[in-house]
């Protein structure tokens, strides 16, 4: 990805490399939040609480005083609001000193994920909460959170073509990449036990919404099988990291990883036991965001950097100003 930085122009106001990395902060939180909201959604059975799309109902924009209109229409306004902090992380992006093309575009991939998402929402809402578009929607919302880390943490470290780049080690990179495949794995099995569980996402009264129609305890069964899989390699990972004495940033990326991974898993186990109660379930959703932000974080520490130095502000413009 090209990071060359070119001029931001003239007369316009500068957003210095410090603020730029705020904004992308708030980005990342803003996405985790989106998805925990909108399993909380699900889990309240308010996902039909406003049966139109983007208007809560046809002729009229806002909801009613009920509870399940009520908490689905706020997740709309959630999705408002990080729609414009993303659009201003874009307007950040251009106006950063100095401007780096790979910021550019790793916002506008946030803007098209979160158009995305929000369309898509829009339609599980007219398919009467698809099982299989539900899949997509957190498919898409954990992918986003992905790239809003990586945004975060290319804003704040040189990706110059000049700059230092040490890999750590080609074996550990190989295992990063065999970490993100599990973990898409675990996902996509974990969001296809969503699909044939109980919390569909309707409330009592409403359509009964389809599931996949596959037994529940199956789905579980494959689901644990990759989660354990995952647990394991992210275990060998830190025992290999911690008897060869990898980098710092290398075993403390994958000790947080396991950390997570396990009680993730403690998590689903209980979840399970105790018949899916929608609390463990919220949970285990907040444990997705986490392991993601993980996965990520251990796959972009396999590279060793340097911050990106002051210098590279100094040009023939004027210092740039916090806005």
């Amino acid at each position: 990805m090209s990071t060359t930085g070119v001029s931001s122009g003239r007369g316009l106001p500068r957003v210095s490399r410090q603020t730029f990395t705020r904004l992308s902060l708030f980005t990342f939180i803003g996405l985790g939040l989106i998805v925990i909201s909108g399993a909380a959604v699900r889990l309240t059975g308010s996902g039909l609480g406003c049966p139109d799309w983007p208007a809560c109902y046809q002729h009229r924009l806002t909801a009613s005083t009920s509870l399940h209109p009520l908490i689905e229409f706020s997740n709309r306004l959630v999705t408002v609001a990080l729609v414009i902090m993303i659009g201003v992380t874009v307007v950040g992006a251009y106006l950063r000193s100095p401007r780096r093309r790979d910021l550019i575009l790793l916002s506008w991939l946030l803007v098209l994920g979160v158009v995305g998402d929000a369309v898509l929402g829009g339609i599980v809402v007219y398919t009467k909460l698809n099982p299989y578009l539900v899949m997509v929607h957190m498919w898409l919302s954990l992918g986003m959170v992905a790239i809003a880390v990586t945004l975060h943490h290319r804003s704040r470290y040189d990706y110059s073509p000049s700059a230092r780049a040490d890999v750590a080690s080609p074996g550990t990179r190989r295992v990063a990449w065999v970490l993100d495949g599990l973990f898409v794995l675990v996902i996509a099995a974990g969001t296809a036990v969503t699909g044939t569980g109980p919390h569909a996402g309707g409330s009592q009264g409403q359509l009964v919404a389809k599931r996949i129609p596959v037994a529940l305890k199956d789905m579980v069964m494959a689901h644990s099988a990759l989660a354990v899989a995952f647990v394991a390699m992210v275990l060998a990972t830190v025992l290999i990291l911690q008897g060869i004495g990898g980098p710092a940033r290398l075993r403390g990326a994958s000790m947080r990883l396991l950390v997570i991974g396990a009680l993730q898993g403690l998590v689903g186990y209980l979840q399970f036991v105790t018949h899916l109660p929608p609390l463990l379930v919220e949970l285990h959703v907040l444990g997705a965001v986490s392991l993601t932000i993980g996965v990520t974080s251990f796959q972009l520490a396999q590279v060793a950097r340097d911050k990106e130095p002051a210098a590279a502000q100094a040009d023939s413009e004027p210092a740039p100003i916090p806005v």
